[in-house]
């Protein structure tokens, strides 16, 4: 390890927190209605008043979060309470059993509603993290409430709002790695303010790793498959069947390890390791640098039309994931990787003059026109996620010299 080189890292990754979070402050708060706007184009300006929900959750755990891990700040708890409160009156469908909506307007009119459940997860994480803050219950009775929808909607409960699968379940059904992964980073959350569940949150946690490994991973392609059949068969003779998202599996593989440090399945190290090579080994742009969002198990065209683009967010999860494998195997290569990406968003994501990371790069790494730095999936989430723990892992391994 050079001591200098992570002294470095750890300068500009705490400069980029600090441009991030103001960025965010300064940007996208709405005073009027509550909430935060998320659509802001490269200096900041909004170009689309809609609301994400998902956007509101996330911001409202990460301004929590943000103040478990540094020490409250009045306009970080403000900012996260704003969202947390708008959530509550605007993005929660009454007449189906509180089902949530996936958008709607920037005054709380809904918009959309979605088949998908991760409005209710990232709803359960901020009260989850707010409850850890404050110590106030119904906190915690909200995300109890959502985390349990989620778990039971997953496991077949019928939806209330009427909608069906993605596919006609009689001639197609399958599993999704989205639904265990997310789960199990749910489950992070909430054990870590709730001793009091700790056991269904490690319980569900195991059936989360156990799908992931039993269904996903396929080691007879060297890849885990974003789609599978209902007991984990690869379905090569169609798009959807051999699609890749390497940056989710890399996401996947940090939250693996958080859970095999609680629980001491130091198996699951190696387990991950095997994963994130397979990924970033088949995802990485060796001409231009940078992670493809998608691929194609059998190397065919993918369908998705931004298969060849790089996001903000795969390249945050390496950095995580990176350097944990690091700190749980002190493999040269996994510090490596870490700092060849960093080298990546550095040069290419990172925007000194405007602050924040550009969302959507092309294939070369030039921005696409116009740029911007938030959208309805991006928003104060994903970036300074990785840049807190990243910081602290550094501190960590610093101390350790």
């Amino acid at each position: 390890m050079d001591r200098e080189e992570m002294l470095e890292a750890q300068k500009w990754i705490r400069s980029e927190l600090d441009s991030c979070i103001t960025f965010w402050l300064d940007n996208g708060l709405d005073k009027e209605h509550g909430g935060i706007y998320t659509c802001l184009d490269r200096r900041g300006d909004v170009f689309s008043t809609d609301k994400s929900v998902w956007m509101q959750g996330r911001a409202a755990w990460i301004f929590a979060w943000l103040c478990k891990t540094y020490g409250t700040k009045p306009e970080w708890h403000e900012a996260g309470k704003s969202c947390l409160d708008f959530m509550e009156k605007y993005c929660i469908n009454r007449e189906c059993q509180d089902r949530m909506y996936f958008t709607v307007t920037e005054d709380g009119l809904p918009l959309r509603q979605r088949r998908h459940f991760f409005s209710e997860a990232f709803y359960s994480m901020a009260n989850a993290e707010y409850y850890g803050l404050t110590g106030e219950k119904a906190y915690l009775d909200r995300a109890l409430r959502a985390y349990n929808m989620y778990w039971d909607l997953w496991h077949g409960m019928p939806d209330p709002t009427g909608l069906g699968p993605k596919t006609i379940p009689t001639t197609r059904s399958g599993r999704s790695l989205g639904l265990p992964m997310i789960y199990l980073n749910l489950c992070s959350v909430l054990q870590s303010v709730d001793p009091s569940h700790q056991e269904l949150y490690e319980k569900r946690s195991a059936a989360c790793v156990h799908d992931i490994f039993t269904y996903h991973a396929h080691p007879e392609l060297a890849c885990v498959l974003e789609n599978v059949g209902p007991d984990g068969e690869a379905r090569l003779s169609f798009t959807e069947g051999r699609l890749i998202n390497p940056g989710h599996v890399i996401e996947a593989v940090w939250f693996i390890l958080e859970y095999a440090g609680r629980t001491g399945r130091s198996d699951l190290v190696g387990k991950s390791e095997e994963i994130f090579n397979w990924s970033i080994n088949a995802g990485w742009d060796h001409e231009y640098g940078g992670l493809l969002y998608f691929i194609d198990a059998c190397g065919k065209p993918p369908e998705n039309y931004e298969h060849d683009m790089k996001l903000w967010w795969p390249h945050n999860e390496i950095l995580i994931s990176s350097l944990m494998l690091f700190r749980d195997t002190r493999k040269q290569e996994y510090l490596d990787w870490f700092f060849k990406t960093l080298d990546y968003c550095k040069t290419c994501l990172s925007d000194p003059e405007y602050g924040e990371w550009y969302g959507y790069l092309r294939r070369d790494g030039k921005p696409t026109m116009p740029p911007c730095k938030g959208s309805t999936f991006k928003g104060p989430f994903h970036l300074p996620r990785m840049l807190v723990q990243v910081d602290f892992m550094l501190s960590d391994l610093l101390e350790e010299q």
